[in-house]
C-alpha cells in the first residue's frame, strides 16, 4: 500500500471515529486539525466542512495566517471565535476567506491540545446564530469535549502506529513547501536586503528574484512580500542558506 493510500485510510478511520463520537451533539460540522509546531506548513485536516473550503485552505496554506491557529499556539483553554465572540474577535481572516470562497464561516468553538511530540491538535466546531442551542451545548459540555479531543488524538496515534511500516510515519509528512531559491530570496529579504541586492548575492536576475518572491507570497497565503517575510520569521520557516 502506498503512503498516500495509507494517509487516506488513516484519515477515513479517524473521521468515522469522530463522527460516531459527535452523534450525541447532533453531529455538528467540525475540523480536527493537527499542526506540527516545528513547521506549521505540516498540517493535517480531517473535516466535515465543505470540501471546497478544505481544498482552498490547503492550497493557499491558510494555516500560516489563520488567527485561530495562531491563537491556539499560545493557549491551552478552549475559545470561541467569530459571531459576537468575546474570546476571539479578530475576524480579518474569516472575512478574507469568505470573500475568496463560497464557504462563509460565521463562527465556531475550538478546543486545544499540545502533545509530547511537539504537535498541536485542534477540534473546532462551527456554530451559527441560527442555532444558539449548539453553542450553549458546547459551552456546557466543554470539559467532555476537551476530553474527547484527547481521546481522538490518542486514537490517531494508535491508528498511525498500526499502519507504521519501514520506519516511516504516515501522518504529518514533512512538507518542504519552499524551493531552495525561494528560501534564499525570503531569507535575504528578511535580512533587509533589496531585490537588487539579493539578485547580486544569489547571482540571478532582478526579474527572477521578483518571480521567486511572488511564489513565496502565494505559498504562504500572504497578501504581499512584507507579510510573507513576517510570516516566515514568526513561524520559523526560513532556513539560513549556508
Amino acid at each position: 500500500m502506498s503512503k498516500i493510500n495509507k494517509q487516506l485510510l488513516l484519515s477515513r478511520k479517524i473521521a468515522r471515529y469522530i463522527d460516531q463520537k459527535l452523534l450525541v451533539w447532533d453531529s455538528p460540522q467540525y475540523a480536527y486539525t493537527i499542526v506540527d509546531k516545528s513547521n506549521i506548513l505540516n498540517t493535517l485536516i480531517i473535516s466535515t466542512y465543505p470540501q471546497g473550503w478544505v481544498d482552498i485552505y490547503r492550497e493557499k496554506n491558510f494555516q500560516c495566517v489563520d488567527p485561530v491557529i495562531h491563537s491556539a499556539l499560545t493557549r491551552f483553554s478552549p475559545f470561541s471565535w467569530g459571531n459576537k465572540s468575546t474570546d476571539f474577535c479578530d475576524l480579518n481572516f474569516i472575512k478574507k476567506f469568505t470573500t475568496s470562497t463560497n464557504y462563509p464561516l460565521a463562527g465556531g468553538f475550538t478546543f486545544v491540545l499540545h502533545d509530547h511530540n511537539n504537535k498541536m491538535a485542534l477540534l473546532s466546531m462551527i456554530t451559527s446564530v441560527s442555532d444558539p442551542e449548539l453553542e450553549k451545548s458546547i459551552i456546557t459540555e466543554r470539559n467532555a469535549l476537551q476530553m474527547l479531543l484527547i481521546d481522538i488524538h490518542e486514537q490517531m496515534y494508535k491508528a498511525d502506529h498500526a499502519l507504521y511500516i519501514n520506519d516511516e510515519k504516515i501522518f504529518l509528512p514533512q512538507k518542504n513547501i519552499l524551493s531552495v531559491r525561494e528560501n534564499e530570496v525570503l531569507y535575504w529579504s528578511s535580512r533587509g536586503k533589496t531585490y537588487g541586492e539579493i539578485a547580486i548575492i544569489i547571482g540571478i536576475t532582478l526579474r527572477t528574484v521578483k518571480f521567486h518572491m511572488g511564489n513565496v507570497v502565494r505559498k504562504l497565503g500572504a497578501g504581499n512580500a512584507r507579510q510573507a517575510i513576517r510570516t516566515g520569521v514568526e513561524l520559523k520557516l526560513i532556513i539560513p542558506p549556508f
